[in-house]
């Protein structure tokens, strides 16, 4: 569960974001802030995972007040000004949304929090680390799907879609495959070929250009088989 702030001066943002983040269901609402002076003083009694942050604020601007955290949470920037955009990925700002922004594009940037979550193991005394479960929605026509990371085989290009085959089904996906595997994990995840990308625990072997997932052939490519040769290292 991703707990979220939502800081921005206009009445009509908290709704439409608040509106956005109640369709899915990893999403835990916990603040309206309106000024960035309310946020800093919510954030120094309480903890949040992501922050909807607007630019353009009263009393303290909003890179300003993200510059003041020591130990800032995730960001999603929401501003009708384009031209921070270079500024925020230089404060670690995960997506810079452009009011209006639709919910598809919404979507993507919350998808990009869920996957560069780092804060997934916790230990205990006496107990195995145990990673929390991930996952991410995926739009298959109208409806939005949520998939476990875990379930996930392989991605595959088909023409303007991208199928992605999991251990239960095959959802296709009206995206490009590059933008698709932008939301899977790097280390769990390894492009073999312009047209498939795999996961690594499910490759059950490697015998010359191929690559065996349960009853699925996946070729490897060229141009890729670097990439799967360090998993021999």
């Amino acid at each position: 569960m991703i707990t979220y702030l939502i800081i921005d001066d206009e009445h009509i943002a908290h709704d439409i974001i608040k509106g956005y983040c109640d369709m899915l269901p990893n999403l835990e609402f916990k603040a309206n802030c309106y000024d960035a002076i309310e946020a800093l003083d919510y954030l120094s009694k309480h903890k949040v995972d992501l922050i909807f942050l607007d630019l353009n604020m009263p009393k303290l601007k909003g890179f300003e007040f993200l510059k003041t955290l020591s130990f800032p949470p995730k960001v999603i920037v929401t501003t009708a000004y384009s031209e921070f955009a270079i500024e925020g990925y230089e404060l670690n700002v995960v997506d810079y949304l452009l009011k209006p922004f639709s919910f598809e594009r919404f979507l993507s940037a919350v998808n990009k929090v869920t996957t560069s979550n780092t804060n997934t193991v916790k230990k205990e005394t006496n107990t195995n680390l145990k990673p929390e479960e991930k996952h991410i929605f995926l739009k298959q026509n109208n409806s939005h799907i949520q998939v476990d990371l875990d379930t996930i085989l392989f991605v595959e290009a088909s023409g303007n879609y991208t199928k992605v085959v999991t251990t239960n089904d095959t959802i296709t996906i009206r995206e490009k495959i590059s933008d698709t595997i932008q939301l899977l994990p790097n280390n769990n995840f390894l492009q073999v070929h312009k047209s498939f990308a795999v996961a690594k625990k499910h490759i059950k072997s490697i015998e010359g250009n191929r690559i065996y997932i349960q009853q699925h052939t996946i070729p490897i490519g060229k141009l890729f088989k670097t990439n799967v040769n360090q998993l021999f290292k």
